[in-house]
């Protein structure tokens, strides 16, 4: 094993931690619904998919300060408490007893939390950021010592402070394959000790009702004392995924597949079937939300862009998904929608114009050089003479057409979308450009906006994001789709409903 990675967090088990699950379970059955915690909580997409289910959300922990403050306006905005669930948090600093007090829960902490939530952050188990780290620190193994691959740990702490019945934990598919080291595995091994049963798999958003291909990493852990068998959501939509996603499951999936290696607690995702609901694509997503052109006809500025002016609607819901997205319970009802925000990329609107649906940066930059070449042609023709490649006027030109990037190290950079197709994955990358998610529709020529982010990913339209429009891309890049989290906060739900009935059954029968 990884020098860095040997037995991470000693974890014993907890005295009487039968007694307080037994407490959680009387409460319940008194009709209080199951309350979470997020723990790097992010603005909440997995705390709005809990919600959602019918879980009471106690509070989120986020470092990131407009994501917490997105987290607070969402879930806490009428608590008396409001000012301490909008603070940003380290939770590697962060008392989980002191949290409870400061959002006014007393009494033992352990008797507090029924269920943690969270995904710690995964930038340092991608490969592209472990690729970053390597360039940075010239160094192959660079990426085994990112401090933020030990987060994890964090998270265990907290499961031994407050002894939930159940835990949820998300990442990407890379953390089964860390350096040759599986960390889910490490995680279940120190589960195990604190008497929980522990399995986990990889489940892809489009299989459950989200507009977007997004592949993670899901672990599920429910306490001995619960006494029910842990369950994956089946899925609700089908589709064929590229072979893009099949080879990156296939990568993260490489050791547990070994003969050589024994995956314990991995269990074989459930899979779709034709006969479901095809899934959504991003038009199903799209359609409905207004038509942006403003940035075609010179009406557009550079700056810092705020997400509070509406917009009416282009239509009327055109199917379910989009109902649901103006209707979400728990959520304002909504006649006109906010944080319709774009890019200001004039060089590049006629790019995007030409661009046919799938198409990538190597693509993009044909089209860039067809432009060029029109507009070498037009001025030679105003000027009745040649233009030479040395020139000021050619070099113009071309900084004016032509985008920067180099094609053999960013093939992937610009995406156009597919609209008869969900989206591909959403990345935190959108707080620095937009490139990735390229409007299907030629007519705006543009990348998509921060509403259209949210939409892809399953966020409602009366759901707000504090900040400007890098930090809303950005918290809805690191987010988890709440339709997703739904599904899964509905499995973990039934299950322990399920060990309830069994406890209350055999208190009846003693």
């Amino acid at each position: 094993m990884n020098e860095v990675l040997d037995r991470p967090l000693s974890v014993p088990g907890i005295d009487g931690y039968n007694d307080f699950i037994n407490q959680k379970i009387e409460r319940l059955l008194e009709g209080e619904n199951l309350r979470v915690l997020d723990l790097f909580s992010g603005c909440g997409g997995l705390s709005l998919g809990f919600s959602k289910a019918g879980y009471k959300v106690i509070a989120g922990i986020e470092l990131d300060e407009e994501a917490a403050e997105s987290h607070a306006i969402n879930f806490h905005k009428d608590d008396p408490f409001f000012s301490q669930h909008a603070r940003s948090r380290d939770i590697q600093v962060t008392d989980p007893e002191q949290l409870l007090k400061e959002i006014g829960l007393v009494g033992n902490p352990k008797a507090q939390v029924d269920v943690i939530i969270g995904g710690p952050p995964c930038q340092a188990f991608t490969r592209i950021g472990r690729a970053k780290l390597r360039e940075t620190f010239s160094n192959q193994h660079a990426f085994l010592k990112d401090p933020r691959s030990q987060l994890y740990k964090q998270y265990l702490s907290y499961v031994k402070s407050l002894a939930p019945m159940a835990i949820l934990m998300e990442n990407v598919p890379d953390m089964l394959n860390y350096g040759g080291v599986n960390i889910a595995e490490l995680v279940c091994d120190d589960l195990n000790e604190l008497g929980f049963k522990c399995q986990y798999t990889l489940l892809n958003s489009a299989h459950y009702g989200v507009p977007q291909m997004r592949e993670r990493m899901f672990l599920i852990a429910i306490h001995s004392s619960v006494n029910a068998d842990i369950l994956f959501p089946a899925p609700t939509h089908f589709i064929e995924l590229p072979k893009g996603y099949h080879g990156s499951r296939n990568v993260a999936l490489k050791y547990i597949l070994s003969e050589e290696t024994t995956a314990r607690h991995y269990t074989a995702p459930p899979e779709p079937t034709a006969a479901l609901p095809g899934a959504y694509s991003a038009s199903d997503a799209l359609s409905d939300l207004p038509l942006l052109t403003e940035h075609l006809e010179n009406k557009m500025k550079r700056g810092a862009k705020k997400l509070d002016t509406p917009l009416p609607y282009s239509r009327l819901p055109q199917n379910g998904y989009q109902t649901l997205m103006r209707n979400w319970p728990g959520l304002p009802v909504v006649n006109t929608v906010c944080s319709n925000v774009i890019r200001f990329l004039p060089r590049d609107y006629p790019i995007f114009e030409r661009m046919e649906p799938g198409d990538q940066y190597p693509e993009a930059i044909e089209v860039a050089n067809i432009l060029l070449t029109q507009k070498i042609r037009k001025e030679e023709k105003a000027r009745g003479k040649p233009i030479s490649k040395r020139s000021k006027k050619y070099e113009k030109l071309l900084k004016e057409t032509i985008p920067p990037y180099d094609v053999s190290k960013f093939p992937n950079k610009w995406r156009k979308m597919e609209e008869d197709q969900p989206s591909r994955t959403l990345m935190a990358h959108l707080g620095k450009d937009s490139y990735s998610h390229i409007h299907y529709d030629s007519n705006q020529a543009r990348t998509i906006s921060v509403r259209e982010a949210a939409r892809l990913q399953s966020f409602p339209d009366g759901f707000k994001f504090a900040g400007a429009m890098n930090a809303a891309f950005r918290q809805i890049g690191n987010a988890v789709p709440p339709l997703m989290a739904t599904s899964i906060a509905e499995a973990i739900r039934f299950t322990i409903e399920t060990g309830i009935r069994c406890y209350r059954k055999r208190n009846l029968n003693t």
